[in-house]
């Protein structure tokens, strides 16, 4: 970091959020996060303010509007072409959050988005179920929880797969994402931490992860599923530890024990 005031750009931030930073970057936003509680909270209000708004023209507008996907590139477009021509703007993935046009021009760009959106109501026809797919869970419905369990009785479970979640239960999932009139059939209700590694039968440890709408898709995530518990089970890596990173975000947690920015073709 460059200087003691310097802060995550908003723009960075949703990259993070997206799990779309490269290793280095991801790396040195990561550092920062554990030394920096102001870029923590934005974090967190980027995180929330976009899983709010979806769940809200999910359910509110009844599928009028199209997906996030587009607009939401288009503020990030908006917001890159903004920090390339802002006069002696830093050249790092740091930014000061201090300028007023910044902040001026961050709001701009919201409420333009937000007008993308309501310009094409009616244009388009239902929300397809893809649509709706999010690579990370919403940490406020589905923080992760685990058993009191240790390493022990963890490797010596006889089955290894995630046990099967009862119906009535993926509709609740489905429901608390604003996606129950999707149907099941493009998602797995999926254990965020796995009952491989101690994850608990718990609504608050599960969430409608998609099959292949997004690159880091259920498919993905199961083998780092299985990798982690190799591991733990060899004593490479803490139980605890594999618990947190998997629930804090797994796609930062593949990334850095597979070492690749993207998933492998056998993870697909």
């Amino acid at each position: 970091m460059k200087h003691a005031d310097s802060h995550i750009s908003d723009q960075d931030l949703l990259l993070d959020i997206d799990g779309e930073l490269s290793t280095r970057d991801e790396k040195l936003v990561q550092a920062h996060l554990k030394t920096c509680w102001q870029c923590r909270t934005r974090r967190q209000e980027l995180d929330h303010a976009i899983a709010d708004f979806v769940r809200v023209h999910q359910t509110e507008f009844d599928g009028k509007l199209p997906a996030s996907a587009g607009p939401r590139a288009l503020l990030k477009a908006q917001l890159a072409q903004l920090a390339a021509t802002e006069p002696n703007q830093p050249s790092s993935w740091f930014a000061p959050r201090h300028s007023l046009r910044w902040s001026l021009a961050v709001t701009a760009c919201s409420f333009l988005t937000l007008g993308l959106f309501l310009s094409i109501i009616g244009r388009r026809g239902p929300l397809r179920p893809q649509a709706a797919a999010v690579s990370i869970p919403d940490s406020r419905l589905t923080p992760g929880a685990a058993l009191l369990v240790d390493r022990r009785q963890v490797c010596t479970q006889p089955n290894v797969k995630n046990k099967a979640v009862p119906v009535a239960l993926q509709r609740k999932v489905m429901e608390e994402y604003g996606i129950a009139g999707a149907g099941t059939g493009a998602f797995e209700i999926d254990y965020l931490i796995t009952p491989a590694l101690g994850g608990a039968d718990d609504i608050h440890n599960l969430w409608p992860q998609s099959h292949s709408a997004t690159a880091w898709n259920a498919e993905v995530k199961d083998a780092l599923e299985d990798r982690l518990r190799e591991m733990v089970c060899d004593g490479r890596v803490d139980l605890t530890e594999a618990q947190q990173e998997i629930a804090g975000n797994w796609i930062a947690a593949y990334k850095k024990y597979f070492h690749t920015d993207k998933p492998l073709p056998e993870a697909r």
